[in-house]
């Protein structure tokens, strides 16, 4: 009998599974590190570690990482339990960023879910604060580099599952279909618009629009496209890691010109900042995609929002 299994986590989608494969064809769920798959490299298992380096825009710096790559070879009950600390921002510090998939335990051990993300700290921070009474601890197995193939994470759920499947004989809790507290998604929040039509005449100058908007809310990011649907790949990122951080922003669409006419030039003057999106923090411009990006990967971006 076919049962719908719930893949991911915050951001997700339902993947068909029929619980008799899992039983008695277990080889038709390819395990990520299978040494026949191309997959094999790119999933790996973390543990406790002390300091590491990395190079950061050229130069190489060290940083503290609660995790470090092993050469063994990942398994469910292999993969270390680490616990989950009360806060989000906790939570977000002490998982890695990057791309993979998670178990997620209850205070008494019981696996409650399997996900995958894209931001395995932004999901599990997700959960916790969702869910704090089901999510205790988890197991991370994170994708090498900036590796997040839709088919390798799914890869990588599959044999998570298959696994506990083929232990326990059931699916988690939290993955069985209709179980929505683990997979709704955030309501997102609306557009900004400065002006109520292009051809109504506004009583102050657009520039000072600007202005009062960027101090009177704590981020802005003025983009390409909407926050749902940016319409250039700097703006898609920058409005990704803010999400991935659960930043509280406001966002406003550069292109509309119907409700923000003349922005792009206007904004290019206020700011003198040349290009597109631009992000603000009380007030002051940050900059722009690559700078987001640098300090996200740096976790300065993390430190200037706690400030």
């Amino acid at each position: 009998m076919a049962s719908a299994v719930q893949l991911m986590g915050f951001n997700s989608s339902y993947l068909r599974c029929h619980y008799s494969s899992f039983r008695r064809h277990p080889k038709t769920i390819p395990h990520p590190l299978a040494s026949s798959s191309h997959e094999a490299t790119y999933l790996r298992c973390f543990l406790p570690s002390t300091r590491r380096r990395r190079k950061v825009l050229g130069r190489s710096v060290s940083f503290r990482s609660p995790f470090l790559p092993t050469t063994a070879v990942l398994k469910l009950d292999e993969a270390k339990l680490v616990s989950i600390p009360s806060g989000s921002d906790r939570v977000e510090d002490r998982f890695p960023h990057g791309a993979g998939v998670y178990g997620v335990y209850d205070k008494v051990g019981e696996l409650q879910f399997i996900g995958i993300s894209r931001n395995v700290a932004a999901s599990i921070a997700a959960h916790s604060k969702a869910l704090p009474d089901l999510c205790c601890s988890v197991k991370v197995g994170l994708l090498e580099g900036d590796n997040s193939d839709k088919t390798v994470l799914t890869d990588a759920w599959k044999s998570w599952l298959e696994e506990h499947i083929t232990l326990t004989g059931k699916i988690p809790p939290g993955n069985q279909n209709g179980n929505s507290p683990w997979v709704r998604r955030p309501q997102r929040k609306p557009d900004l618009r400065l002006t109520p039509g292009r051809h109504v005449q506004l009583t102050v100058p657009l520039e000072e629009l600007i202005d009062r908007l960027v101090k009177e809310n704590e981020v802005v990011a003025f983009i390409k496209g909407s926050r749902s649907a940016p319409q250039c790949g700097f703006s898609q990122r920058v409005v990704g890691i803010l999400e991935s951080l659960r930043v509280d922003f406001e966002c406003v669409d550069v292109l509309d010109e119907e409700h923000n006419f003349g922005l792009r030039e206007t904004l290019k003057r206020y700011s003198n900042w040349p290009t597109f999106p631009q992000v603000f923090v009380r007030g002051e411009l940050i900059g722009g995609c690559d700078i987001i990006s640098s300090m996200a990967e740096k976790g300065e971006l993390v430190a200037l929002f706690r400030k």
